[in-house]
């Protein structure tokens, strides 16, 4: 009898419809990968999965609950995908989360996040390259990140290292919660003297952060207090999951983990 294979595909989650198609379309291409195993889509975020159940009627599993299934349904191969951006702590509770399963499953393995290697840096400049490639001479690209307290978070700061390197100085990449934070941001724009600002999420989905503290119109949201300073204000609401060349990294990460 030939083994029962699933694919976990492990997000934080977000409660926008709309903006969990970013998410879509990276399951979809990673079952593209994978196409004999079985499908499991799992959040992480009990907040966000409480929201969707209670106002959508949808009850989506968190990592720990698609395991027991799996393992109730004699499953005996299972790869665990998430989506997050860096291997930080909703990597790591991913991980721990996996950990009483180990006897569970004669193989569970787990594939890696969005930069956790040189190629990704690599591929995420050429994308990024691609974006600043029609920049009028006084316009940037604003990216935002979440940001984080896990030192995971140098991973922005590296991503920014490597773009300016390549001569993308009109690139900047700021955090909510992070570094490089808006303050960092506003002063490389003071320095280039640019007038216009693309902003756009560094983030797998357009969701509350990128419509709210980034996009959205209350006075401490960063289009605001960039439009307070001068700067001529275009966000673009859309999640990296949407791009296809993000989930040409993530597929890479799950056909290493499905070979290991």
């Amino acid at each position: 009898m030939p083994p029962r294979k699933a694919l976990v595909v492990v997000s934080f989650g977000t409660s926008l419809p709309r903006a969990r198609q970013a998410i879509a379309c990276l399951e979809e291409r990673l079952c593209r990968e994978m196409p004999d195993r079985t499908f499991v889509r799992a959040f992480t975020s009990s907040h966000i999965l409480r929201k969707i159940e209670r106002e959508e009627g949808i009850r989506i599993p968190t990592p720990e609950q698609a395991l027991e299934r799996l393992a109730r349904e004699g499953y005996t191969d299972v790869l665990c995908q998430p989506l997050h951006i860096l291997p930080g702590y909703e990597y790591e509770k991913m991980l721990r989360q996996m950990q009483p399963f180990r006897d569970a499953f004669p193989c569970l393995r787990a594939g890696l996040p969005l930069l956790s290697g040189p190629q990704d840096y690599e591929d995420c400049c050429r994308l990024i390259a691609g974006k600043a490639a029609g920049l009028g001479e006084d316009e940037a690209l604003v990216f935002m990140g979440h940001g984080t307290g896990h030192f995971a978070d140098a991973a922005y700061s590296h991503l920014l290292t490597m773009l300016h390197y390549r001569d993308m100085e009109r690139v900047c990449m700021g955090t909510v919660d992070g570094f490089p934070h808006l303050d960092a941001v506003r002063k490389a724009l003071r320095r280039q003297k640019i007038r216009r600002v693309r902003l756009l999420p560094f983030m797998i989905v357009a969701g509350d952060h990128a419509q709210n503290d980034m996009a959205g119109p209350g006075p401490d949201s960063w289009k605001s207090v960039l439009e307070s300073e001068g700067y001529t204000v275009h966000p673009v609401l859309e999640g990296l999951g949407e791009n296809p060349a993000i989930g040409d990294i993530f597929a890479r990460h799950l056909q290493q983990a499905a070979a290991t």
